[in-house]
């Protein structure tokens, strides 16, 4: 497995326990790669559905990826905060093609004032159910759930002061 290269644009591929692609992001900018991390950065990208929808995000945003962690964690810039959508997934991989990533459907949504929700339980134990997923990848998640929450509460990795706030300007560098 290569990495992506620091400047280079990538799409990221989402797909589903089953092997069925979820969703895709048509660019990100690399503004990190190494074997274990990547970080991104992506503003007002087209985003396409499984089932052929597209829609265009919003604000920009710091994306962070890591080869070992069952997590990833989209930091989206707005107005009156940074807001957070951790993804339950897979560790990513990179392929020349794409960075990759099963997505399992538990999120983590967490404010500006870093309270957090988990989303779509109901979601994850119908997958669960319908896609077979093993008892072993269960309790991977779970375990990585307690992980990401602890990591929220400590201000760890792209929740520190300022983590989101260097690389954004990173970002804009590549913009210009």
């Amino acid at each position: 497995m290569g990495i992506p290269m620091e400047g280079e644009r990538v799409q990221i591929h989402s797909y589903k326990h089953n092997g069925k692609i979820h969703r895709v992001w048509e660019e990100t900018t690399v503004l990190k790669g190494t074997q274990g991390l990547v970080i991104g950065g992506n503003d007002r990208t087209l985003v396409t559905e499984s089932d052929g929808r597209t829609w265009i995000t919003r604000e920009p945003a710091i994306c962070y990826f890591h080869s070992q962690l069952w997590f990833n964690i989209i930091a989206m810039i707005r107005e009156d905060g940074v807001y957070y959508y951790c993804n339950i997934s897979s560790p990513f991989i990179w392929d020349d093609e794409a960075l990759k990533y099963i997505d399992y459907d538990l999120d983590i949504k967490v404010f500006p004032d870093m309270t957090f929700i988990l989303l779509d339980e109901d979601e994850y134990e119908r997958h669960r159910a319908e896609m077979k997923y093993p008892d072993v990848i269960d309790k991977i998640l779970k375990d990585n759930v307690d992980k990401l929450i602890r990591w929220i509460r400590q201000r760890k990795g792209p929740f520190a002061p300022d983590f989101i706030d260097i690389w954004y300007e990173r970002y804009l560098t590549y913009r210009q």
